[in-house]
């Protein structure tokens, strides 16, 4: 994920691990790894997903 504007509170491992990432910062989330995002701004969280490797459909996810 990057951040285009806005800022993002990235929560991992169930609550136990939390980054802020803000305008122009990035975070790679491994395959596999429990995650969600928050916007914990008053600022609209623009972003971009960037998604790699050999399959890229959307029925891989798995909601918690």
């Amino acid at each position: 994920w990057v951040v285009v504007r806005g800022m993002a509170k990235l929560v991992r491992d169930n609550g136990t691990d939390a980054t802020l990432i803000t305008e122009d910062e990035s975070a790679f989330i491994a395959p596999g790894e429990i995650h969600r995002i928050e916007n914990p701004g008053k600022v609209d969280l623009e972003m971009i997903e960037v998604r790699s490797g050999s399959y890229l459909g959307e029925d891989d996810i798995e909601r918690l």
